[in-house]
């Protein structure tokens, strides 16, 4: 093809021909992009396992930004039930977290696991913020190695102490050092059903009435907006005087309709969340053998 100075140009997919005395000409390829194919968590694992590049995309939804607390009617008088975080160790309570064992329970020691240099620098940090908090202490246990509003409390399982004879058992290792948790703690057994005896106790005789309560979830319904405000007043009043604290940025207060435990609840009654089973509503049925391997996997 050098004679007739032929040029490949890989990039534009095309191919030129010159020769001396004619028109120069010059062909393009016709490029059919491939259709994304959707694959299962374990066949994607078992790609990047092969070699194969892998990308993550994180997709958020972007709100509204919320107007201030102090344009907010009765919220406002309660803005300290809002801090940007938490700081310290929770008041005393007349609940306690406990952890019961068995009569002749011997202590479980188990080995860190294995991370990635990435997950040992989170997991640094993570310790770093709950030691500067107050939550964890350097364990020296001597067996080793130890809320229509809606308002969600702000790490509420942080907000409730441990019984300091219990603090020993939530030791844990890292190779940063041992550390047992002050505060109650995610993952263990009984903390939900500890933290919701504590929300049970504190809202008992508002229960039923104008408030649920699910976890550190606290849903106020009233009939009128004047009932409304009432009712909201007693369960921000109820939190400060209790000492528990709400995250703002997750706040929901005058709606006509809220999303609540997987469900929506507004006058008409409550219906299921659609976005919740969007995906499942949404599933495109298999065409081929291989797509209905790909689906059970």
């Amino acid at each position: 093809m050098s004679p007739y100075y032929v040029v490949l140009n890989c990039n534009t997919k095309s191919v030129t021909l010159e020769i001396s005395g004619r028109k120069k000409l010059e062909w393009e390829g016709v490029y059919k992009p491939k259709q994304a194919k959707i694959i299962s968590f374990i066949r994607a694992n078992k790609l990047v396992e092969q070699g194969c590049l892998a990308y993550l995309a994180h997709v958020r939804d972007v709100k509204i930004e919320a107007p201030p607390i102090g344009y907010i009617h009765v919220v406002s008088e309660f803005s300290e039930g809002f801090p940007n975080d938490l700081h310290g160790m929770p008041s005393d309570r007349d609940i306690d977290f406990c952890i019961d064992l068995e009569p002749g329970t011997c202590p479980i020691s188990i080995p860190p696991y294995c991370m990635a240099p990435t997950e040992l620098s989170e997991l640094k940090a993570q310790i770093q913020e709950l030691f500067d908090k107050g939550f964890i202490r350097p364990s020296a246990f001597p067996l080793g190695a130890t809320i229509f509003s809606k308002i969600d409390l702000r790490s509420g399982y942080h907000q409730l102490k441990i019984r300091h004879v219990h603090v020993p058992k939530t030791a844990f290792r890292t190779r940063y050092g041992h550390y047992e948790f002050l505060v109650m703690s995610f993952g263990l057994t009984n903390a939900p059903a500890a933290f919701m005896s504590l929300m049970n106790g504190v809202f008992k005789p508002f229960l039923d009435s104008f408030v649920i309560v699910f976890i550190d979830d606290i849903l106020v319904y009233s009939k009128s907006e004047e009932e409304h405000a009432n009712h909201l007043r007693i369960v921000l009043g109820v939190l400060r005087e209790q000492k528990l604290y709400a995250k703002f940025s997750k706040y929901e207060f005058w709606l006509k309709s809220v999303a609540f435990l997987g469900h929506v609840v507004s006058k008409e009654g409550v219906m299921v969340d659609h976005q919740k089973i969007e995906a499942v509503r949404n599933w495109v049925r298999p065409s081929s053998v291989m797509e209905v391997r790909s689906s059970k996997d």
